[in-house]
């Protein structure tokens, strides 16, 4: 009935209950596989109260009229077995195993104050009926966790390839940069791909699969910078001091080469973006039924001919501008840190 509703639509719906004990998630499982609602939303036309029971009439644009009866209890709380009328009170027992009795008219009036609400879909609904707004924000959470994870990854590999092939230089250097130009010549697109089919399908498999993809322009740079200052004559002093070679790049060359990798850390991160959303719209990447940009472009694509081609340019839109802005923030880093240009 509320399926690819315009942006907008707002409907009365009534918060039903549900008879079950819904625990409360940690916070990374809450922020990454999301929290199970408390509450089943019955959208609807007009309602009714008698004998005990709220009778709604469930919404439908075509105009069919089907109704649908709940205990005054059973709205309000879980509860076990049905409840009973007796005069002007029920009796009911919730999931607890305590039995309670309430009046009628309290029961309404709860319902009435609390469970009889509207809901307003700003940028409305799919074909489903899903709230568009809520599936994009939730996509968000996929995107930046997809950069920052990748981005780490590749950090934590580009960093430490990197940092021995500049320092060591001879075979490490020449063995390492073998590995590097091999990645190197495999498209981006096809070894995450790659990845994806070794490491299966899903949620972390999708971070590691781009963070392994994405080391080599780091570990490049990284070793470019750490030929050049490792010359430098506080260096040399260091060497000279007995220092070991943990010691002089973890504290002296490694805090002096942090400029470029931070401006490359920037475009890795839109990169990311990018990739992740090529891979949901190919069905390889974050799994249905969890929201990303890149699956709801998939799901959506068909409506662009249709009156509702907002459904599929709206992600779009979300990916388009937030690569611009990781980008724009890459180019900013890049000069307030670039000597050169000062």
């Amino acid at each position: 009935a509320l399926a690819t509703q315009k942006p907008g639509f707002s409907v009365k719906v009534l918060k039903v209950r549900k008879n079950s004990v819904i625990t409360n998630p940690g916070f990374f499982h809450k922020m990454f596989y999301g929290r199970k609602d408390r509450y089943l939303y019955v959208p609807l036309s007009s309602y009714s109260f008698k004998n005990g029971k709220i009778t709604v009439m469930l919404y439908d644009e075509d105009s069919s009229r089907l109704f649908k009866s709940f205990a005054l209890a059973d709205v309000l709380y879980p509860v076990t077995g049905k409840q009973k009328v007796a005069g002007r009170n029920a009796v009911f027992t919730t999931l607890d195993g305590k039995k309670h009795t309430a009046s009628l008219s309290e029961l309404k009036a709860a319902i009435l104050q609390n469970n009889l609400v509207t809901r307003k879909y700003r940028l409305g609904t799919d074909q489903f009926g899903r709230d568009l707004l809520s599936r994009l924000l939730l996509g968000t959470r996929i995107s930046l966790s997809v950069g920052f994870i990748s981005v780490a990854i590749s950090l934590l590999v580009g960093i430490l390839l990197g940092s021995m092939a500049g320092f060591y230089r001879g075979r490490v250097d020449e063995l390492i940069m073998w590995l590097i130009n091999v990645v190197w010549s495999i498209p981006t697109l096809l070894l995450v791909i790659a990845i994806t089919f070794a490491l299966g399908k899903g949620f972390w498999q999708i971070f590691i699969a781009v963070g392994l993809t994405m080391w080599v322009e780091v570990a490049r740079v990284v070793r470019g910078q750490m030929m050049s200052v490792r010359e430098k004559e506080y260096v040399e002093a260091g060497f000279a001091l007995g220092y070991s070679n943990a010691r002089i790049m973890l504290h002296h060359i490694l805090p002096n080469i942090l400029s470029p990798v931070i401006v490359i850390s920037a475009a890795n991160f839109a990169a990311a973006i990018l990739i992740e959303a090529g891979l949901s719209f190919l069905g390889i990447g974050v799994q249905p039924p969890v929201p990303s940009w890149g699956n709801m472009i998939k799901e959506y694509y068909s409506f662009i001919v249709l009156d509702s081609a907002y459904l599929a340019i709206i992600p779009g839109l979300a990916i388009v501008i937030l690569v611009l802005a990781f980008m724009t923030l890459g180019n900013s880093l890049r000069d307030a840190l670039d000597v050169r240009i000062q």
